[in-house]
């Protein structure tokens, strides 16, 4: 009887399991070490808890929403738990949000409601059909991410459930047992890993869980959301093959995974990461015969690329990939 192998894609993903459990330690020690750091140290652990928790949620934990590492799916279980006490939220309601919201809806712009359906649409808050300004898109999400994760940490009397108020998660899980429970049973799994690291955290030191982790966890939320307002802005959210932003460079996409191929991404999501170069290969056609926008430089740096073309705007095609 052939084995099943460890990996269901690449033991390249060993890379990604590797960070997150050195993000975790990290965490630890820089907790440990709060109390006799000087304050230049403390500034540096601030901007390293930064770095490490947006770049697990833009690229670690993201890719593991679209395609877990494991065959197993215990095992997987066990990376979303850790990752959510990593990045502060449950991984398994970030693939709910994301994947079955985000990559549903595809940024789509205000309807006739005035609304987006996409819950995280860089329109859902603009006027006359433009974008959200950036600040207010940026920092209100930030907010808005910190209030949900504080009512979570409240819900520790229901054990972390799902509850019925939230009626998002409860719409977005699979409507198919067993699958359904598995996901909301996961949730609460994620939940809980989250709320004991905080707690871990605090008894170690309560003053940099204070002063650093939470400060340090909006900080993270606030580039995840202008990392995703680059990916989309000026884009056309009408055009499938022209509604999100790539960025082609050669160390951005080798640090980060091929996260810059996210016009790829956005048209394969169940694709692997590995894979997303080959997409662009097999949609090329498609891809070149398109108004559509490739940034020269990565969507946290989306504000250096002044001349980006405003495709999302009446008129605003003239051909090919600028």
């Amino acid at each position: 009887m052939p084995r099943t192998p460890l990996w269901k894609h690449t033991p390249r993903d060993a890379l990604l399991l590797a960070y997150s459990v050195a993000q975790f330690a990290v965490t630890v020690w820089l907790a440990t070490a709060w109390e006799n750091a000087h304050p230049a140290a403390r500034a540096g652990g601030f901007v390293l808890l930064t770095v490490v928790t947006a770049y697990n949620i833009i690229v670690v934990s993201h890719l593991f929403t679209h395609v877990p590492w494991f065959s197993s799916p215990r095992l997987n279980a066990l990376v979303s738990v850790l990752n959510s006490a990593n990045i502060g939220q449950s991984v398994q309601a970030y693939h709910l949000t994301h994947v079955r919201n985000h990559h549903r809806f595809n940024n789509d712009a205000q309807g006739p409601d005035g609304t987006t359906r996409d819950t995280s649409s860089t329109y859902r808050d603009g006027a006359d059909g433009e974008h959200a300004p950036l600040l207010s898109y940026a920092l209100r999400g930030a907010l808005d991410s910190l209030a949900d994760r504080g009512r979570e940490t409240l819900c520790t009397l229901r054990l972390w459930r799902v509850g019925e108020r939230e009626t998002g998660l409860l719409a977005l899980a699979s409507r198919r047992e067993p699958r359904r429970t598995r996901e909301l049973r996961q949730i609460r799994a994620d939940r809980a890993a989250h709320c004991l690291s905080l707690a871990l955290f605090a008894t170690i030191s309560w003053q940099w869980t204070l002063l650093c982790y939470l400060p340090a966890f909006f900080a993270a939320l606030t580039m995840v959301n202008v990392q995703n307002y680059y990916r989309h802005y000026g884009a056309d959210p009408t055009d499938r093959t022209a509604d999100s932003v790539s960025h082609y460079g050669r160390l951005y996409n080798l640090i980060a995974f091929n996260d810059g191929y996210h016009q790829e991404h956005h048209l394969s999501p169940g694709s692997h990461w590995s894979r997303l170069p080959s997409v662009r290969e097999r949609h090329r056609a498609a891809l070149d015969a398109r108004s559509r926008i490739v940034s020269p430089v990565p969507a946290m740096l989306g504000f250096l690329h002044r001349r980006r073309p405003l495709l999302h705007r009446p008129g605003a095609h003239t051909g090919g990939t600028p």
